[in-house]
């Protein structure tokens, strides 16, 4: 197998880890949980469950590269960029359309799979990189630290703004309900 063949598939396996991890929090309501997954259905928490996806399947996808003795490079570099272009691909697709016509699931699914297909051609593209770039994994694994960081500290004290309000349930973060 080679490296093509994996991104192939890490398109679809991170699609489904995209579906799995949805559920994870309200099936397994703690803090950590928490950090990784979506508390709620705002726009914000699904960001958060983009990026654990890639994470989560990153280590899959590590595997995989391991057992079929595929050259790579610049791994770490190649998550945080899967996880910030990600997210900002399916918000920049996403978000006019979500304005204009309204929550509609299967066109959120088709832009999450479309978001991914980019992503990883991305994440092919810089894990055939010639050369390895040691600083820019080490950069990139302090990056995914912040992320994530960034991401605890926004589902506890959530911004009140419409991209972290849930409208289903009518709050904002993990505790904090609307008054109004």
């Amino acid at each position: 197998m080679n490296l093509k063949k994996i991104k192939i598939i890490s398109i679809f396996g991170v699609f489904l880890i995209n579906f799995l991890s949805h559920f994870l929090y309200d099936l397994f309501p703690n803090g950590l949980f928490a950090i990784f997954f979506p508390v709620n259905e705002s726009i914000f928490e699904h960001m958060k469950m983009i990026s654990s996806s890639i994470l989560i399947y990153s280590l899959i996808e590590y595997i995989l590269l391991k057992k079929y003795n595929v050259k790579f490079n610049n791994y770490i570099f190649n998550i945080f960029v899967s996880c910030v272009f990600n997210i900002a691909i399916f918000l920049i697709i996403f978000l006019p359309i979500y304005y204009w016509i309204g929550e509609k699931f299967i066109i959120t699914i088709i832009i999450l799979f479309i978001s991914i297909m980019i992503t990883q051609f991305i994440s092919y593209k810089i894990l055939s990189m010639k050369k390895n770039y040691n600083y820019l994994n080490i950069v990139s694994l302090v990056m995914i630290i912040i992320l994530y960081i960034v991401f605890a500290y926004l589902t506890y004290n959530p911004i009140i703004a419409p991209f972290f309000f849930d409208p289903m349930n009518e709050k904002y973060g993990i505790s904090t309900f609307l008054i109004g």
